[in-house]
């Protein structure tokens, strides 16, 4: 199998964990959720959360920063399983993943591009 493939499953498989499992509360997935559904945050191509619009409200930022924390953490140990990067594991996650996840309505960012709605 190739390391591509290998990281995808173990991306897959590690994505589709409880949200425990990265460290996320009920209380920071609902705050990310909510945003997502305003449009303040949306899924970028590098595997991270980012702000669509600038985040005036703490508890956006921090629930952003929680996730985005895990996320790091995961990426990590898939990187480190599959000998890429982490900055190649996070990207391969969007792709293989989250991109599959966005509901009509939620913003992504493409490499090098700008924030699109589905």
């Amino acid at each position: 199998m190739k390391t591509a493939q290998i990281l995808t499953l173990t991306l897959a498989g590690a994505l589709a964990l409880p949200v425990a499992a990265i460290a996320q509360t009920a209380e920071t997935k609902a705050t990310v959720d909510a945003a997502k559904a305003a449009g303040v945050v949306g899924e970028q191509a590098d595997g991270f959360l980012g702000f669509v619009t600038p985040a005036a409200d703490p508890a956006i930022k921090a629930a952003v920063g929680e996730t985005n924390a895990g996320r790091a953490r995961l990426y990590n140990e898939a990187a480190a399983k599959n000998g890429v990067t982490p900055a190649a594991a996070g990207a391969a996650a969007f792709e293989s993943v989250v991109k599959g996840k966005l509901r009509p309505g939620d913003f992504y960012r493409p490499i090098g591009g700008a924030w699109t709605r589905k």
